[in-house]
């Protein structure tokens, strides 16, 4: 393999969210149609139309990548990746359906396992989120396709921001919550007094807490490595944990099974 531009390929994964970004707010404002997979998940032509979008940009890498909406690929194949891209198209659908507006674009690179690169892109906001191993995390309003990442560093706030906060934040999905989400929302009202309790859709929740808008996500509830591997980079770079259920160890990628363990971000 080449050598790998890290600073290349921010650029590259920041453009695929934007303009993917554009083509889900294309179907966005028309009258969609729902479908259903086999496993009951939602289905748009937001989905299939931003996984075009980004796959054109990607492709050209020579980096294999993961998506959602893709070809699932066997295991003895992707064992030996040491570079990936990780890919959720449309993370939220339900989020897009009921039309709140708490839906993202995102893109991960994987290097042997850990994210090294990640962009989240919220298309109804127009908000960037992005961050390289190196470089920190940063969040950006941007709509428009950059050619040059220390320009728009230089433009971008710096993660986490300090919002001099006197509460203690948790963060909570609106659309899955678990018994042992509640308990860990009970433990933190003892640890910290009264609490508040952000609910929001899709990887955002892993923003907030990246981005200084709360103190930890605790996910006791099934998600897919697509769901988080760019949300990971962002919370990661901003100086935080991505920490398995119970334990001191890191969520990892590019795992035989693609479903990831509950974990803690704080």
């Amino acid at each position: 393999m080449e050598i790998i531009n890290l600073k290349e390929l921010l650029v590259k994964a920041i453009n695929a969210s934007i303009e993917g970004g554009q083509s889900i707010m294309d179907v966005y404002s028309s009258d969609f149609s729902v479908e259903y997979k086999d496993d009951k998940s939602p289905l748009t032509l937001a989905d299939r139309n931003c996984n075009e979008v980004i796959g054109k940009y990607l492709i050209g890498t020579g980096i294999p990548f993961l998506s959602e909406e893709g070809i699932k690929i066997p295991f003895e194949e992707r064992k030996d990746w040491e570079y990936s891209w990780l890919v959720d198209p449309l993370d939220g659908t339900k989020e897009f359906i009921k039309r709140n507006g708490e839906f993202t674009v995102n893109i991960a690179l994987i290097h042997n396992q850990n994210p090294v690169l990640g962009v989240i892109y919220v298309p109804v906001k127009e908000e960037l989120y992005f961050a390289l191993e190196g470089l920190g995390s940063y969040k950006i309003n941007q709509n428009t396709i950059i050619d040059n990442i220390e320009e728009l560093i230089s433009q971008s706030n710096r993660l986490p921001i300090n919002y001099n906060r006197n509460n203690y934040v948790v963060v909570g999905s609106r659309s899955h919550m678990s018994k042992a989400t509640q308990s860990f929302f009970e433990e933190k009202q003892k640890e910290h007094g009264n609490i508040e309790v952000m609910e929001i859709g899709s990887s955002l929740k892993l923003c907030m807490v990246a981005e200084g808008k709360a103190d930890a996500y605790a996910r006791y509830a099934p998600t897919m490595e697509w769901d988080t591997g760019a949300g990971h980079a962002i919370a990661k770079y901003a100086g935080f944990t991505v920490k398995r259920y119970n334990s001191s160890d890191d969520v990892i990628y590019n795992k035989q099974d693609l479903l990831n363990p509950w974990f803690l971000v704080s």
